[in-house]
C-alpha cells in the first residue's frame, strides 16, 4: 500500500492561488485507506475550497487513478467537467497524480505527499516495510527488509549503536537487524545469519524504471 499524508491547507491554497475552477479527484484504493483521498476527504476538500472562493467543477473518487486505461475512461466520462476546469487537484499518491496528468493532458496539483510503501497494521496505522530496491533479500532476512527497517541500510547485521534493542538514530525505532535475528531464530533459520549478503545491486533501481511483464517472463 502506498502511504500518503495530506498537505497543509495553506500549501494547497498557494498552489491554487491563480486558479478559479478546480476538479477534485480522490482514490478508492490506498488514499481511501489512508484517509487522504476517500469520499469523506474529497467532500471536505470541496467544502473547504468553495469556502475559500474556489469553484469546484466536480469532486469525484476514481477507482485506481494510477491505472492509465482507467483514467482515460474516466476522463471520457467526465470530459465536460474537465474541459471547464483549470487544474485537477489529486487526492492520491504521486503515481496517481502523474497518471491522471498523462491520461487527461491537464495540469495537476497534488493535495497529498507520498511517503512510502507500507503495511497496514490496523486502521489508521501504517509501517514502512519495503524500500522498493529491486534487489529483494527477504528469503535470507526472515521476511524483514533491512533497507526499510535499518536507517543505515546495513545488509549484514547490526551496527555498534544498537542499545536495548533500539536504533541509535532514535529510541523509537526497533533495531531492524534484531528483528531479523529474532525472526530467523523463531523459525529455525538462524543459520542464515551466517550468509554474507553482497552490496546492493543499485543498477536494478536506477530511475526512472520501466518493466514489461512479458519481457520478465522471457528472462526467467
Amino acid at each position: 500500500m502506498i502511504i500518503t499524508k495530506q498537505k497543509k491547507a495553506e500549501d494547497i491554497m498557494k498552489c491554487l492561488e491563480k486558479v478559479e475552477r478546480v476538479f477534485i479527484i480522490g482514490c478508492t484504493q490506498c488514499a481511501t485507506v489512508c484517509k487522504t483521498g476517500g469520499e469523506d476527504e474529497v467532500r471536505k476538500m470541496k467544502d473547504f475550497l468553495e469556502a475559500n472562493g474556489k469553484k469546484v467543477a466536480a469532486a469525484e473518487v476514481w477507482d485506481t487513478p494510477c491505472n492509465l486505461l482507467e483514467v482515460r475512461k474516466r476522463a471520457r466520462d467526465s470530459k465536460d467537467e474537465l474541459s471547464g476546469s483549470q487544474v485537477l487537484l489529486l487526492m492520491s499518491c504521486g503515481d496517481g497524480a502523474h497518471t491522471v496528468s498523462l491520461g487527461t493532458g491537464m495540469s495537476v496539483v497534488p493535495a497529498n505527499d507520498t511517503l512510502f510503501l507500507g503495511q497496514s497494521e490496523r486502521a489508521g496505522k501504517f509501517n514502512e516495510v519495503c524500500a522498493l530496491c529491486g534487489d529483494c533479500t527477504l528469503f535470507v532476512t526472515g521476511g524483514y527488509c533491512p533497507n526499510a527497517l535499518c536507517p543505515k541500510g546495513l545488509q549484514n547485521g547490526p551496527c555498534g549503536g544498537v542499545k536495548d534493542g533500539k536504533c541509535e538514530v532514535s529510541p523509537e525505532i526497533d533495531c531492524g537487524w534484531l528483528l531479523i535475528y529474532n525472526r530467523l531464530r523463531d523459525t529455525g533459520n538462524l543459520d542464515k545469519m551466517k550468509k554474507v549478503l553482497p552490496p546492493k545491486d543499485h543498477s536494478k533501481s536506477v530511475r526512472p524504471r520501466k518493466i514489461t511483464v512479458d519481457a520478465v517472463r522471457k528472462r526467467q
